[in-house]
């Protein structure tokens, strides 16, 4: 199969290493990729906006699906202009993405759909804020409508500190302003064809920036799977995905359905197991970045077979995807002064080494290839690196992922020493 991958980060390493993983040699190619990524792929120069040179290129190579990895090509309308050139493509439309490109139409759909969520309240001005404040109270829960990749939620109990959050976002439209809620965060992958879905395993995904759960909001500093707790509270992780699968995904999917605006591609669902039960947090409309790196690992079923299902609309011939029983734990290795000031260009050494650590994989956010031949890769970006590894148990996960990332060289750079460290205790 010929796959164009677009995207240039972790999310796209970790698609295109889940398709070579499978027994079938594709040919894949990737928009724009990065160092690392061309490693897997073959790099070919488009713009992942570009909608129309995307369809030209897919056309003049027979490329047989398309995958769309970032949420700014499926906010932008891309999947579109493919679809409307019989070009199979796994990602929503323009309308459909706006699930995760307006929190107040995913609010919408939320309330039209009957799934549980918390309470919010659309402002459009510093008044309107404050009042939302006094309304819902504190802690306080502010997103930017629209898309901030992955840093637009500020959740804290500082009024002053949460104002200016919302008043950062203002000039450019509305903000949310919504009920705190409380409890672990789950992570949760459905495929849809627009009508079937399929759900993947969940994760957990760990946001901020420190140790603890300190430090700034950021795009994910580390996440493991599975989630061996939940069987605690639902007897099981199955049981769990059937609920959620019930009561959260079929009826957002049917609900956008119902609106002519079906939804191809990939639901994420952002969870919150609270007293009161599960709430959606938030949805996103492509996979998730850093869960999308464990998750994959442990599918047993073809990638490939799964993402060319949803786009065809055949999922529903497509049996429950399978996982492995190994888990799986990634850590983000990240530049100095990340989130607020990444410092980039810097060389980064012992990559080798860190990928012989057995059961380990590399997977790369942002890395690029030196000037001169034969001279280390450097850093481009915040999240530069995602050192995975499994492991029959999460404590040997760890420990490998751990001994890898202490064997990579990047000055400044920092990451977390606590990812999934409760679950191995």
């Amino acid at each position: 199969m010929k796959i164009l991958v677009l995207g240039s980060g972790a999310r796209e390493h970790a698609i295109i290493l889940g398709l070579r993983a499978e027994q079938t040699d594709h040919e894949i190619f990737v928009a724009p990729g990065n160092a690392g990524i061309a490693q897997d792929a073959t790099p070919v120069r488009l713009d992942p906006l570009d909608g129309a040179a995307i369809t030209e290129f897919a056309n003049e190579n027979a490329v047989d699906l398309v995958v769309v990895g970032p949420e700014a090509p499926l906010v932008a309308g891309v999947a579109d202009v493919l679809r409307e050139r019989g070009i199979p493509v796994f990602g929503p439309g323009r309308a459909a993405a706006q699930l995760e490109g307006s929190k107040s139409f995913a609010k919408r759909i939320m309330d039209a759909a009957g799934v549980p969520t918390g309470r919010a309240v659309r402002a459009a001005t510093t008044a309107e804020v404050e009042a939302a404040f006094d309304d819902l109270g504190a802690p306080h829960v502010v997103k930017a409508d629209g898309l901030a990749a992955g840093k637009g939620v500020i959740v804290t109990s500082d009024r002053a500190e949460a104002l200016a959050h919302a008043e950062q976002y203002l000039p450019s439209g509305p903000v949310l302003v919504e009920e705190f809620l409380s409890g672990p965060e789950v992570s949760l992958f459905f495929l849809s064809d627009g009508d079937t879905v399929r759900a993947l395993s969940p994760a957990q995904d760990f946001k901020r920036a420190l140790d603890g759960d300190e430090g700034p909001n950021t795009g994910g500093m580390g996440a493991y799977s599975p989630l061996p707790w939940l069987a605690e509270q639902f007897g099981s992780e199955r049981a769990f995905v059937d609920e959620v699968t019930r009561d959260v995904a079929l009826p957002v999917i049917r609900q956008l359905d119902s609106e002519g605006t079906p939804f191809i591609g990939l639901l994420y669902a952002g969870l919150i197991l609270t007293q009161a039960g599960v709430r959606v947090i938030e949805f996103n409309a492509r996979f998730g970045d850093p869960e999308t790196q464990v998750v994959l690992p442990r599918l047993v079923t073809p990638l490939s077979e799964l993402l060319l299902a949803a786009a065809s609309g055949t999922l529903e011939d497509q049996p429950a995807p399978e996982f492995r029983d190994d888990v799986a734990i990634t850590v983000v290795v990240a530049s100095e002064g990340y989130p607020e000031a990444p410092q980039t260009g810097r060389p980064i050494e012992g990559l080798a080494e860190a990928a012989s650590v057995e059961g380990v994989r590399l997977v790369h956010a942002a890395t690029a290839s030196p000037d001169a031949p034969g001279g280390s890769l450097v850093a481009t970006g915040g999240r530069v690196l995602n050192v995975v590894a499994t492991a029959s148990d999460f404590r040997t996960a760890r420990d490998r992922a751990y001994e890898a990332i202490g064997r990579i060289r990047l000055e400044g750079s920092h990451h977390r020493t606590d990812i999934a460290a409760r679950v191995a205790e």
